[in-house]
């Protein structure tokens, strides 16, 4: 019997496409925007094949509806594995089978080999978002799935699946800060010397191999180049012996659906493209995604990565750029740590205690990582200013 205090009515959508793209982006511009969290984005992961149930991404999208309107809405997968999430369980499923327990299929509550902060939880209201978190663990007690987790939510989530239950576990990713400065010298001078130092180093060696980029965004991205952009992408997976997570038909849909979203840099010398980058764009922030090159040059994945992207931020008067999961390398180029969190749910009890306890020892390893990267600071004031 449903409590009359319940104004909504809970849908399980198998396909982003059952909801529509109107509804579901106005949600999301209510809850906080995130390309990765857009329609678009989302339907396409689907239906170029790359998160679809064939590839263990089963979608089972929670949805809460008043009358006709959307209120409420998560996207949500059954995992039968944990590839393509970036917050790392596989000890917990050895455990499980260690135990003669399955742990998957689990549930999911994340974009799909997206490791970026963002609402994932999208409601009208705190009331509401809390709701989707209690109407997702009544859908996976009725699957009798193993376990909840919730990947990189932004602080709304977090509190709406603290006040459900759900306990909290924290990674670091490094995010670099926009300060005001003018170009990328001012930016440089900023660093402590050595820092200084070592990335003109960097910068000097793929100039002098005769390596110049060109940058273009939105529709000024031609087809011939997100061509070329994917063949340097799947190259690059298949040198460490993997396919990769996106298919070509993903980037055709997203130069189609969504192209303000995307920046591109291509590296070439001697007149033949040789690399590339591509930049995700959101609401006064950048985030680093993909690259791949078909050549070695030395420091050219930094250049392509790092200082050609924050050049471009600096210059366009972005505010922050978010370099992926992982990575203390990138404090040498002064994206600094964050924590970043994530919330999970096991069904079985014994489990959940011993996790509990996993997490709460993690989390005080996490901090004490964190403070030891921040006393590494790469700018000048943790070298008196010099």
């Amino acid at each position: 019997m449903q409590d009359s205090s319940i104004d909504y009515v809970t849908r399980v959508l198998r396909a982003p496409g059952e909801a529509s793209a109107a509804a579901w982006n106005a949600l999301l511009a209510h809850a906080g925007f995130s390309p990765f969290m857009r329609h678009e984005y989302l339907g396409a992961l689907h239906a170029s094949g790359s998160a679809t149930a064939d590839q263990g991404w089963d979608p089972h999208f929670v949805t809460l509806w008043r009358g006709d309107e959307l209120v409420a809405a998560c996207p949500l997968y059954l995992k039968d594995h944990s590839y393509g999430e970036y917050v790392f369980d596989w000890a917990w499923a050895n455990a499980y089978a260690q135990h003669g327990l399955h742990y998957y299929p689990k549930a999911l509550v994340a974009v799909p080999f997206t490791p970026v902060p963002g609402p994932r939880l999208l409601a009208r209201d705190a009331t509401l978002r809390v709701a989707l978190v209690k109407e997702v663990l009544a859908f996976c007690r009725r699957k009798k799935l193993s376990s909840l987790h919730l990947l990189f939510g932004d602080e709304s989530d977090v509190a709406a699946c603290s006040a459900a239950g759900l306990m909290l576990r924290h990674t670091v990713q490094f995010h670099w800060i926009n300060e005001g400065w003018k170009d990328f010298d001012a930016f440089l001078a900023s660093l402590a010397q050595e820092k200084r130092k070592k990335i003109r180093q960097e910068r000097r060696k793929v100039a002098e191999a005769g390596v110049t980029f060109r940058a273009s965004q939105g529709r000024a991205i031609a087809a011939a180049d997100w061509d070329f952009f994917y063949q340097c992408y799947e190259r690059t997976y298949l040198e460490h012996g993997n396919a990769p997570y996106l298919t070509r038909d993903f980037f055709r849909r997203m130069a189609a659906t969504m192209p303000e979203n995307w920046l591109l840099f291509v590296a070439e010398r001697d007149g033949k493209r040789i690399a590339a980058s591509l930049i995700g764009l959101g609401e006064d922030v950048a985030y680093g995604r993909y690259w791949g090159a078909l050549e070695r040059v030395d420091c050219l994945h930094f250049e392509a990565c790092y200082y050609q992207p924050l050049a471009w931020c600096i210059a366009n008067g972005i505010q922050r750029f978010e370099g992926g999961a992982q990575g203390e390398h990138k404090m040498a180029r002064a994206l600094m740590p964050v924590k970043t969190t994530s919330a999970h749910w096991l069904a079985h009890p014994a489990f959940a205690d011993a996790i509990e306890q996993f997490l709460k020892r993690e989390g005080r390893g996490v901090d004490s990582y964190l403070e030891h990267l921040e006393a590494r600071s790469p700018f000048r004031e943790a070298e008196g200013g010099q």
